[in-house]
């Protein structure tokens, strides 16, 4: 397993689950290092996420997780450093850009329209897919029509996949905090991405919510192909559900491998999962 300090080494692709095909690389994080004035978030880091993958981060509080998605989905420019995806490299991934290539975003704060219903916030994740123009929007006439029947439908079926379908109607700001979540993940779905960005998905859930969150996760990831990078605190859920495992401490890459060799990495243990002395 690759650490910081030494060579950039591509793990063989993990044991994928039965019926799930991992595949090539689909994004190479390559020198990545992030500074804020000097305060420096990034140093160097590096490592890639494979085709159909579920690929986790982890870290102590102010290790650069966030950070790190952020110049991803290009909210943030990193300092120094490239990111590759499906082919293409950049310097400087644009937040547009990089939505209508196929990447997709949660956060950690949720940031949905709690005045709007379920079923009309999740289609606010389909905007990038509306094709007609708002004069033909607003009176939904014809194509627009037509169109926006098509749109509904699809995250129909995303309420359907998610298990909402008695709160389709309901304002957001009515719900339950793990149901928000849901609605959150449902509007990313939305966008139909090839790469799902999840910060935090699981953070202040219950144990009950936790699990129905992992269970959705992985089937996200199982049925529809899609490939997550995941950001989460607690351990027993990325051992439980990642494909391979990437540690940052202090901006620094410390380890990086298949969950039960990340365990036995020992500066993730003293980093991170803490050691006996």
């Amino acid at each position: 397993m690759s650490t910081a300090a030494g060579p950039v080494v591509a793990p063989p692709p993990a044991a994928a689950a039965p019926g799930r095909r991992i595949g090539d690389v689909i994004l190479q994080v390559q020198n990545i290092s992030l500074r804020f004035g000097g305060v420096k978030a990034l140093t160097d880091v590096s490592f890639d996420v494979r085709e159909h993958e579920l690929r986790a981060i982890i870290g102590p509080n102010g290790a650069g997780k966030s950070s790190m998605l952020n110049c991803i989905n290009g909210v943030y420019k990193p300092t120094e450093g490239s990111i590759t995806f499906r082919g293409q490299t950049f310097s400087h991934m644009n937040s547009r850009k990089v939505a209508e290539m196929g990447v997709a975003r949660t956060f950690q704060n949720l940031a949905l329209f709690e005045g709007m219903s379920v079923l009309d916030n999740i289609m606010t994740g389909r905007n990038l897919k509306i094709k007609s123009n708002l004069f033909l929007q607003a009176l939904r006439v014809g194509p627009a029509e037509r169109e926006e029947l098509a749109h509904r439908r699809f995250v129909e079926e995303i309420i359907d996949f998610l298990e909402i379908q008695p709160y389709r109607k309901v304002p957001v700001g009515q719900l339950p905090y793990g149901l928000q979540k849901r609605v959150d993940l449902g509007r990313a779905l939305a966008m139909e991405p090839k790469v799902l960005l999840l910060d935090e998905p699981m953070a202040g859930m219950n144990l009950e919510e936790k699990q129905d969150m992992s269970r959705f996760i992985l089937d996200v990831n199982d049925e529809f192909g899609t490939t997550i990078v995941l950001i989460e605190h607690d351990m027993g859920v990325v051992m439980d559900i990642s494909d391979r495992v990437v540690v940052l401490d202090y901006g620094k890459k410390i380890g990086d491998g298949t969950p039960d060799a990340v365990q036995q990495n020992e500066d993730v243990i003293r980093a991170y999962l803490g050691t006996s002395d």
